[in-house]
């Protein structure tokens, strides 16, 4: 395992994950998943939303955190359950701020890039995997060098501090349908981050 990184495989059972999915439900009842594009322009394959302070958004203007969801309204609360994942495994003094939420459908992928938009390193990048299984690309801090992949599964738990907290990282591809837990298929990816 490359340094910084942790992985926590089923920290959510199943009972808990269907209880997280029904509470994101709400959740996007309120802060709808949109389609996000690169300050070039170019469209993302994740849906995205947000709850807690602030929501990381990007369009034209750049990459950068909000206090509002593009439609205006308030980001919802993060879950409890959420929070108290963070208590458990993040080894931070501070709440989270951000929770961000990624929603990866047929053919989705993520690239490498870095969690950087932050004011504060020193706090961890805490991710939370639900539904189908992503192939998780661990890399380094400088672009370039090896890489190292690993199948996250639903209820899988990865956080980034300390070595891996600015490192390279991206989801190279899902297996569309490995999981039954989402009606529709597809992967929910939780990032939790202190922003200020």
């Amino acid at each position: 395992m490359r340094k910084g990184f942790a992985i926590y495989p089923q920290a959510l059972d199943l009972a808990a994950q269907q209880a997280l999915v029904a509470e994101l439900r709400a959740i996007l009842q309120i802060a709808p998943l949109v389609q996000p594009v690169t300050p070039r322009g170019k469209p993302m394959s994740v849906r995205m939303s947000a709850a807690g302070q602030f929501g990381w958004v990007t369009d034209r203007a750049g990459y950068r955190y909000e206090p509002r969801h593009p439609a205006g309204v308030g980001w919802p609360p993060i879950p409890d359950s959420v929070l108290k994942l963070w208590e458990d495994l993040a080894d931070c003094p501070r709440p989270p701020e951000c929770c961000l939420i990624n929603w990866y459908g047929e053919g989705a992928r993520m690239g490498l890039h870095q969690d950087k938009d932050e004011a504060d390193f020193d706090c961890p990048v805490l991710s939370i995997s639900l539904g189908d299984d992503g192939l998780f690309r661990m890399g380094n801090v400088v672009r370039g060098g090896s890489t190292e992949s690993l199948w996250l599964k639903s209820g899988d738990v990865v956080v980034m501090g300390g070595a891996a907290r600015l490192a390279h990282h991206g989801v190279d591809r899902i297996r569309f349908g490995s999981s039954d837990l989402l009606k529709n298929g597809g992967r929910i990816n939780l990032t939790l981050r202190v922003v200020r």
